[in-house]
């Protein structure tokens, strides 16, 4: 595979970033095409280690050492064929995905492993550059509809399976715009919505149909989609936010991550919005609460609005910088990480809890108060114990949580009657349906909240079951069972 030598001659090169100031003036994307003679070499790194686990490592089993190579030998036509044989949206993945290929990659056994998703980013640009995404209709109509409830990544690459396969296919998006939290919960920095939005141009080509402001079980009956559709994709993601039930809770200045990205994204989109004046960080104290990529997000767009200062809470100790004695390979390394929000500024605090938001006297937040925890195990389930002495005041005026989400919404799920497991997710069976014959499911709706690889895979998954179900077999790919 690549060159025989090559990951002993390079050395690694991820993605390269504009430069911090420049960045922090605008909304663009701040990562910057690698040259082609470093993605060359880069490709060339993909050692011929004979068992690849970065197919382990993806959720949809990329056939990454394949497209290495191809991109290696200058065979770009071919690479881009190679990655949409696994991968519906390699430009979401290539821009989003934390890449657990690369923490099951040979080589960083003992050396630093491959940057496959650089490789796979510029595979896809260079593709929509040279003009190969083009639509591909359906040869063959099969007179079956299919509703998709839900335009997320595993909503759109579903609907795109199930559309290439003959299938009519209609996509109901609660919102005004298509893209669910790719299109109201992502950044712009991270990733604009231009690449969204070339992506739905094709898929409308290739006959999906898209309705908005278009809330099943609210705007769109429930018996009326079961009458006119032969199958239902529920693919609505887990919307609901985990809270922080404390003390102050109710105190002005105190919002969900998500409610305060969408706004963001609505004002960059240009719609004209309430200008709340709470959720804005413009010349505040900002305290993010939370360690994940939401967490960095509302970092990111904090700093683009001015916050006077940002503080980023994790309840977990810091990780360390190279995989510990537990975490061996070819396992997630769970190790100190940052995201190009974290290069611009703010300061990360871990190993803290948050006990109660503070009043300013007059129904709005002045303060966190937070104290120092470590983590024991107690009945082989973590426990997080208060340091004594430690506690203290973080004064702040918005306070953003960004806990991730607990599960699905249940209006539109007890409309279909459809069962669900312990966790409060969609339960399924092996071929991705409800409890309700002609019912299916995929990505976080069923799953939990979890990676965007992993909603797409499932989206093409339950395409294969749908199409199955339909047609009595199929021949679509379908990457987990």
């Amino acid at each position: 595979m690549a060159k025989i030598t090559g990951f002993l001659e390079f050395g690694r090169e991820k993605t390269h970033y504009r430069p911090v100031a420049q960045r922090l003036q605008d909304w663009r994307q701040v990562m910057e095409p690698l040259p082609a003679k470093t993605l060359n070499e880069q490709a060339a790194r993909c050692m011929d280690c004979g068992i690849p686990f970065c197919h382990q490592g993806c959720p949809l089993g990329n056939l990454i050492p394949d497209w290495n190579d191809l991109v290696y030998r200058e065979r770009w036509a071919d690479a881009i064929a190679r990655l949409h044989a696994t991968n519906n949206f390699p430009e979401f993945t290539g821009t989003l995905c934390p890449a657990p290929c690369e923490g099951s990659c040979v080589l960083g056994i003992n050396n630093d492993p491959v940057s496959i998703k650089a490789v796979e980013l510029a595979i896809i640009e260079r593709a929509f550059a040279e003009g190969w995404i083009v639509p591909q209709p359906p040869v063959v109509e099969t007179g079956r509809k299919v509703a998709i409830v839900g335009s997320g990544p595993a909503g759109l690459a579903a609907a795109q399976q199930l559309r290439r396969a003959g299938h009519r296919v209609t996509v109901f998006e609660r919102d005004d715009r298509i893209g669910g939290l790719l299109r109201y919960g992502i950044p712009e920095f991270k990733m604009e919505k231009r690449v969204l939005d070339r992506r739905l141009a094709q898929m409308r080509a290739e006959g999906v149909e898209f309705r908005v402001n278009a809330h099943v079980g609210v705007e769109v009956d429930v018996a009326e989609l079961k009458r006119d559709f032969h199958a239902i994709l529920l693919a609505g993601g887990a919307t609901v936010p985990r809270d922080l039930t404390l003390p102050g809770r109710e105190l002005r200045g105190v919002h969900f991550a998500m409610d305060y990205l969408t706004l963001a994204n609505r004002r960059i989109e240009g719609d004209r919005v309430a200008d709340d004046p709470d959720l804005r960080a413009d010349d505040k104290h900002v305290v993010v609460i939370g360690g994940g990529d939401t967490g960095a997000d509302c970092l990111g767009t904090a700093h683009r609005q001015h916050a006077k200062q940002i503080i980023q809470l994790e309840i977990m100790a810091r990780p360390p910088l190279a995989r510990a004695a537990d975490n061996p390979w070819p396992e997630w390394p769970r190790v100190y990480r940052t995201s190009s929000a974290h290069e611009e500024g703010g300061e990360r605090v871990f190993g803290v809890s948050t006990k109660r938001f503070v009043d300013d006297g007059n129904g709005a937040v002045r303060a966190l108060e937070i104290v120092d925890v470590e983590m024991r195990q107690v009945d082989g389930r973590p426990n997080f114990e208060e340091i004594p002495h430690s506690t203290r005041e973080l004064p702040c005026e918005l306070v953003l949580l960004a806990m991730g989400f607990a599960h699905p919404e249940r209006g539109v799920l007890d409309q279909f009657g459809v069962r669900l497991t312990e966790r409060g997710n969609v339960w399924r069976d092996p071929h991705w349906m409800t409890s309700v014959e002609g019912v299916f499911t995929a990505g976080d709706m069923q799953r939990g909240q979890s990676l965007i690889v992993w909603a797409i895979a499932e989206g093409r998954s339950a395409a294969a079951g749908i199409d199955r179900f339909l047609m009595g077999g199929t021949d679509l790919p379908g990457p987990l069972p």
